[in-house]
């Protein structure tokens, strides 16, 4: 019986790990037995890649094979800001002004010179940063970022 359990769990997993095709990510593995669709190879792929511990080295520099983030954001202080004042900067962001837009522009270090393009590229972008009513700050976050370095 325990032979039995064990044989269909391990069915189990290897069928999961069949399925899912060419989805081995990235990193050393994928880049030494590529994005093949047999079972052995991607299970090679993925073991290498995380016995190597190679993946977050690669999507942080996109090398080995991974795409880099547009934007990495380490600052504690934007991330609290939005959290705490989404609905203020929704409104301010459509309306192309206001003092939460103006101390998020401090937040980001954007030049007071180039703070009226700003809020016009924000207000520009005001359906990609605010998309639906229930989004997340770290999608607001992440889309203010990427306006702003656009």
């Amino acid at each position: 019986m325990r032979k039995f359990l064990l044989t269909t769990i391990a069915s189990i997993f290897l069928a999961s790990a069949a399925l899912a095709g060419g989805n081995t990510g990235c990193g050393i593995g994928t880049m030494i037995f590529g994005e093949n669709p047999g079972l052995v190879l991607q299970v090679l792929a993925v073991t290498t890649n995380g016995t190597c511990a190679n993946q977050t080295f690669g999507i942080t520099t996109g090398t080995l094979g991974c795409d880099r983030p547009s934007a990495i954001v380490q600052n504690d202080k934007l991330n609290d800001f939005v959290l705490a004042n989404m609905d203020s900067l929704s409104k301010e962001i459509s309306a192309g002004k206001g003092e939460t837009v103006a101390s998020l522009a401090e937040l980001l270090k954007v030049e007071a010179a180039d703070r009226d393009a700003f809020y016009g590229k924000l207000q520009a972008n005001f359906s990609k940063i605010f998309p639906t009513s229930d989004v997340t700050y770290s999608h607001v976050v992440d889309a203010i970022v990427e306006v702003a370095n656009s």
